[in-house]
């Protein structure tokens, strides 16, 4: 079963410019995305182009901001949006999809903002959503994908000393956050498979970051322990561009 994930910032935004045929292109059996920007309507609406797929979406409140996706070419035995907690689900960031074999749950993470004006929130953020990992393990294993928007250590960005505690997405208490995932049992699977290798998903629009590879692995396929022995194959595509994010992938076998 082949799993991909995209931050593509903007859904409408990314079909305008012909990339999410690339992305299908892939051949995987599902599709998540991360900061649609778009209602759930208009998310139907642009993915409607490409056939023989079931489509769930998930959005905030405020219009044009955050929001998730996961297209699928079998139907989800079950679908659940949120995690039922007033104080996060007012941005569509999370849609879990029970399969047979697993719970598959796309998230995009709270950014901590401008001068850690949101720290706080992105803290209390990830305890919740790490209780709500673990009540859904308790039924059966889980595998998540998405935006974390942490580099979990110094090998996943180009710049870590000049970024460490001083800029959202390399804060310890965000770390931390990524850590209690790991604690909990479920594995880094591109890591895991990749130990040494340096590569990024994530790049800043500015100064040509992108161009010049100055990127941060902040997109992941994370796994219950229970998956280890199933994951196949691990990857982060490069290749294919229309946001400041790209594709992370996880082939699993059973």
């Amino acid at each position: 079963m082949k799993l991909y994930s995209w931050n593509v910032n903007g859904i409408r935004a990314v079909d305008k410019k012909g990339v999410l045929a690339p992305y299908f292109n892939l051949n995987g059996d599902v599709f998540c995305f991360q900061e649609t920007k778009a209602t759930v309507e208009q998310v139907k609406e642009v993915l409607s182009n490409y056939e023989g797929f079931f489509v769930y979406a998930n959005e905030a409140q405020k219009k044009g901001y955050s929001g998730t996706a996961i297209v699928s070419k079998t139907e989800p035995l079950s679908m659940q949006y949120d995690m039922g907690l007033e104080e996060f689900d007012a941005e569509g960031r999370v849609i879990t999809a029970e399969f047979e074999n697993f719970y598959l749950i796309t998230v995009y993470t709270p950014n901590s903002s401008a001068e850690l004006k949101r720290l706080p929130f992105r803290q209390a953020w990830d305890k919740a959503f790490a209780d709500h990992l673990l009540k859904l393990e308790a039924i059966k294993p889980v595998v998540v994908c998405g935006d974390l928007n942490v580099a979990h250590r110094d090998i996943d960005l180009a710049n870590p000393k000049a970024n460490y505690n001083k800029n959202p997405g390399y804060m310890q208490e965000e770390i931390d956050g990524l850590d209690r995932f790991i604690s909990d049992g479920f594995i880094d699977t591109y890591r895991k498979q990749n130990p040494d290798k340096v590569k990024y998903s994530w790049w800043s629009y500015r100064g040509g970051a992108r161009d010049r590879n100055v990127g941060w692995r902040i997109d992941y396929f994370l796994a219950s322990k229970g998956l280890e022995n199933n994951v196949k194959h691990t990857e982060i595509h490069n290749e294919i561009i229309g946001s400041d994010h790209c594709p992370v992938a996880l082939e699993l076998k059973f």
